[in-house]
């Protein structure tokens, strides 16, 4: 008798009264015992600073609450099990399959609830945070494929709870030689993805918070999960990247072992300009800023062209925003500088002319 016929004749029988009955005593006991024991661990937590009790209140009431229902759902049907009789086989398939559910939501919710106590302890939205973005990627990542791990495991025990869907799946994969081959390629990629996502976790080239520079895009990485990464772009777009690309291709990371860094500013002058009066202009403008970070401030002479000669500003910032925000802040006010105390400075044309009775030079302004 399959399960379609049982539960046809379970629904037929006259004794469903019975069924209800036990089900409502089950259930009231089981709500009873459940509130007894959050009762307990709120006043646990209420004495206790320890981020483990709220995360055990908020993450795994629900799923408790459930797996209990059925665990007295079990109980109820082992004690009553004259009153059940022919009929426990189609309440054992509910309660198999409810059971596995349930244990699997509870598992899934002591990963969330390890994870959230472990990262309570490690703020990300500080200064100095290199090794807290470390621990949030890897509990992260790890807690993703676990609960992955877990719900795979689930829905194959619940399947193989019935013979039918057994047999049918084995039949199939037997005479399906394509379809096999196909899932066999999906089932590679798949792979593929989840253990580059797993060496992402263990070797962490990229963290949470990590500011990159991917496929000429510049962002930080706001997400990462078991099978994609998503950057969040300076301009509030998101690049989703596959993990598989941060392990098979070249990238930036900006704050891989810090997060200072140098910010250039290029600048065209005359080749009479004073470098000097730049310096200590430098110098000025970067006391006077709330963004420098008091580590590099330099001006160096890196070229000579046909008609200026290039200058470039190294200025140190605490991370990859900041130093933005100094560059174009340095640039503006060393521009302004030169433009007021220097103007005839600012690159320029020369032109000769001849046939004159003593040589003479006239300068035209770009």
């Amino acid at each position: 008798m399959d399960f379609k016929q049982r539960f046809e004749t379970f629904l037929e029988s006259d004794s469903l009264l019975e069924y209800f009955v036990l089900a409502a005593l089950a259930v009231a006991l089981s709500f009873l015992v459940h509130y007894i024991i959050f009762k307990i661990l709120k006043l646990i937590d209420r004495k206790s600073d320890a981020e483990l009790w709220d995360a055990i209140l908020s993450k795994g009431f629900q799923s408790t609450r459930y797996f209990l229902l059925v665990i007295f759902l079990f109980i109820a049907k082992g004690v009553f099990v004259d009153a059940v009789g022919d009929r426990q086989t189609i309440i054992s398939d509910i309660l198999n399959i409810s059971l596995i559910a349930t244990f699997a939501w509870l598992l899934v919710s002591t990963v969330n609830i390890i994870r959230a106590s472990m990262l309570s302890r490690y703020e990300i939205d500080v200064a100095n945070n290199l090794h807290a973005r470390k621990v949030h990627t890897q509990f992260k990542l790890l807690g993703n494929i676990l609960k992955f791990v877990i719900v795979i495991i689930a829905i194959g025990l619940a399947l193989m709870t019935f013979d039918g869907i057994r047999q049918f799946g084995v039949s199939l994969l037997a005479s399906a030689g394509i379809a096999g081959i196909i899932l066999g390629f999906a089932a590679q990629r798949l792979i593929a993805t989840v253990l580059a996502g797993l060496q992402l976790a263990i070797s962490q080239p990229i963290r949470l918070d990590d500011v990159l520079i991917v496929e000429g895009e510049w962002g930080k990485v706001e997400e990462m999960t078991l099978t994609y990464v998503v950057i969040a772009i300076w301009d509030k777009r998101r690049l989703v990247v596959p993990c598989t690309y941060f392990i098979e291709k070249p990238f930036q990371n900006w704050t891989r072992v810090s997060s200072d860094l140098l910010g250039t500013v290029f600048i065209y002058t005359d080749y009479r300009f004073p470098v000097d009066a730049l310096r200590e202009e430098l110098k000025r403008v970067v006391a006077e800023s709330s963004l420098w970070d008091e580590k590099v401030a330099i001006i160096q002479v890196t070229d000579s062209k046909e008609k200026t000669m290039e200058l470039r500003v190294l200025v140190s910032a605490k991370d990859a925003p900041t130093a933005w925000d100094l560059r174009v802040e340095v640039r503006e006010k060393l521009i302004a500088f030169i433009q007021r105390e220097y103007p005839e400075m600012l690159p320029v044309s020369r032109i000769e002319m001849h046939g004159q009775s003593q040589p003479s030079s006239d300068i035209k302004k770009d």
